[in-house]
């Protein structure tokens, strides 16, 4: 039976309830949503006994004000936005106990975009389509389909375990991520690479972009030197786009799909940002910036594979 845990006093500036989201529906147009970063979404449930991607909160840049409805133990990983218990300091990467009547907070954001706010028990939202990740655009799946309002009550699932048992783990810290400024991606070059020049692809491979404003859970418009295309290849049918792909239209200023993606797209796609890049995607602010670096298929799966391996053994050791 749902508890209520968690109240919204002030709902920070988009805060979502985001899982490991919606796959096997992008045939039938619905994207596939979910979080932005699932390695830090993965860690927060992992250290407060849940299943890997149970839903959790997404919270962007500026965070809620939550009052504490009943105990529970929480774990904040991703992005430093300052959380505080009651004004103190509140650790990332590790589950913390909370006390009801407590006050959760937020403040500057210090490094990286997206936190994530896992609760043991997991936010017991209506599953749709079998996920219970917020899609904006659709207004459906999370808390009626949109960002937290003040005044919402969250509710919580049974924990796993005894509360006591679940507080105080923690990731090791020389696993933690870091989020600079400026992140250098590495990328798959295609499918459509032939519809950019060599000098197009030398400047997408050289140049430093930066995030733009236009920037959501669908996709990072980027701003740089443009990407030439070959003659009258700027626009092509449309097929089906994949998370990470980075289509470059007529402009030649190139566009990372995240997310909220749509589940097809008629620009070339000049890369696709391989899957273990892109949390360090995700956690780029407006006004970040990036480059890209060409990779082989094998080290991506193999960065990707030892991702995996990293989780399973937290997993492991945490049960």
């Amino acid at each position: 039976m749902p508890l209520a845990a968690l109240r919204v006093d002030a709902p920070g500036l988009l805060t979502t309830v985001q899982d490991g989201g919606r796959p096997g529906y992008q045939s039938q147009g619905v994207p596939v949503s979910g979080a932005m970063d699932p390695f830090a979404l993965q860690v927060a449930n992992l250290l407060v006994g849940n299943p890997r991607g149970e839903a959790a909160l997404e919270i962007t840049l500026l965070g809620p004000s939550l009052h504490v409805l009943r105990d529970c133990v929480v774990a904040v990983c991703g992005a430093d936005l300052s959380p505080h218990l009651d004004g103190v300091p509140l650790p990332l990467w590790k589950s913390v106990g909370l006390r009801a009547g407590q006050a959760l907070g937020f403040g500057a954001p210090r490094a990286g975009a997206r936190a994530y706010l896992a609760v043991a028990g997991g936010f017991a939202v209506p599953l749709v389509l079998g996920s219970r990740s917020t899609f904006l655009r659709g207004r459906w799946g999370g808390s009626g389909g949109r960002a937290l309002r003040a005044g919402d009550v969250l509710e919580i699932g049974e924990p796993a375990r005894a509360l006591s048992a679940l507080t105080g783990r923690a990731l090791s810290l020389s696993l933690v991520p870091a989020y600079p400024q400026e992140a250098v991606v590495r990328v798959l070059l295609g499918p459509q690479e032939d519809a950019f020049t060599p000098a197009g692809l030398a400047t997408f491979l050289s140049a430093v972009y930066e995030v733009t404003h236009q920037s959501d859970r669908m996709g990072y418009r980027l701003a740089g030197p443009p990407i030439e295309h070959t003659p009258g290849r700027t626009e092509m049918l449309s097929e089906a786009v994949p998370l990470g792909a980075i289509q470059v239209p007529a402009g030649g200023q190139p566009l990372i799909l995240m997310a909220d993606r749509q589940t097809v797209g008629g620009y070339p796609k000049i890369a696709t940002v391989i899957s273990g890049d892109l949390p360090a995607v995700a956690q780029l602010a407006p006004g970040r910036r990036i480059a890209f670096r060409q990779t082989t298929l094998p080290e991506a799966q193999a960065f990707l594979l030892a991702r995996e391996r990293l989780l399973t053994l937290l997993e492991a050791a945490l049960v």
